[in-house]
Parts: C-alpha cells; sequence; structure tokens
C-alpha cells in the first residue's frame, strides 16, 4: 500500500508531465503553424512574381503603337472603308497585315459581297486583298516599310 504523501507527490508529477506533455504539443502545433505560413508566403511570392515576369512584357506591347498606325488611321480619316466576313480567310488575311493597327481600320461586317473583303475608297469598289502600295495609291496614305 502507498501511503499518502506518497501518492500525492505521484500524482502531483503526474500532473507537471500532463502539463509538460501539453506544453510540447502546443509547441510542435506552433511550430508546424508557422511553417504553414511560411509556404503560404512562398508560395504567393512565386506567383506574384510569375504575374509580373509574364504580365509586364505583354502590358508593354499592348501600350507600344503598332507599325502600321499611322497608314490606319489615315485611311480611315480619307473614309476608306473595309468590308468582309469575319469567318473570311481572305479578310482575315488583311486584317492579318495591319496586325495590332487594325483597330484603326474603318471596318464593316458585311454578308453582300462578291468578294471578300471589298475595300469601299471614293465611292469605288476594290475587291480582294489588297497591298499597302495599292491602298496608299487610291488613298494618298503614306507608310513606313
Amino acid at each position: 500500500m502507498i501511503n499518502s504523501n506518497k501518492q500525492k507527490r505521484l500524482a502531483e508529477e503526474d500532473r507537471v508531465l500532463q502539463i509538460e506533455q501539453a506544453n510540447s504539443h502546443k509547441a510542435i502545433d506552433e511550430h508546424l503553424a508557422s511553417g504553414k505560413k511560411k509556404i503560404k508566403v512562398i508560395v504567393a511570392s512565386i506567383l506574384i512574381g510569375l504575374i509580373i515576369i509574364i504580365g509586364l512584357p505583354l502590358t508593354i506591347r499592348a501600350m507600344t503603337p503598332g507599325k502600321w498606325d499611322d497608314f490606319a488611321q489615315c485611311l480611315s480619316e480619307k473614309g476608306a472603308v473595309m468590308q468582309g466576313e469575319d469567318w473570311c480567310q481572305y479578310t482575315n488575311a488583311q486584317k492579318g497585315m495591319f496586325g495590332k493597327s487594325f483597330k484603326y481600320v474603318d471596318y464593316q461586317i458585311n454578308e453582300d459581297l462578291s468578294y471578300r473583303p471589298t475595300w469601299i475608297i471614293d465611292g469605288e469598289k476594290y475587291e480582294k486583298v489588297q497591298s499597302f502600295e495599292r491602298l496608299r495609291d487610291l488613298t494618298g496614305c503614306e507608310f513606313q516599310k
């Protein structure tokens, strides 16, 4: 039989061990939580870096003027209109010649064309894809090669 003093001392030791164990588990949990936070910060930093690396060149490219901006604007100012349809390979080829400058071309979708694209310049129709030289000759708009 264990005397009451020894029993109290053993109970106190058990209580101390339980407290130490709880503190140890708490420390481990805090350490794991801080590791997870570090991982989240690292992942977020990598994602932000990738967005900057990918987004910056795209933003710069979008902000730079197109090679044919002045020419396309001049065509529109002179009243030249390009008609076609978006499904047509020839219309898309003419659009492609202007690249990102095409946004300045006065473009109209027209389903009733014999040939696509068709340019309307000074009331005259010019069917099929037109070279820049031909458009220059018809409008007087200059372009830089």
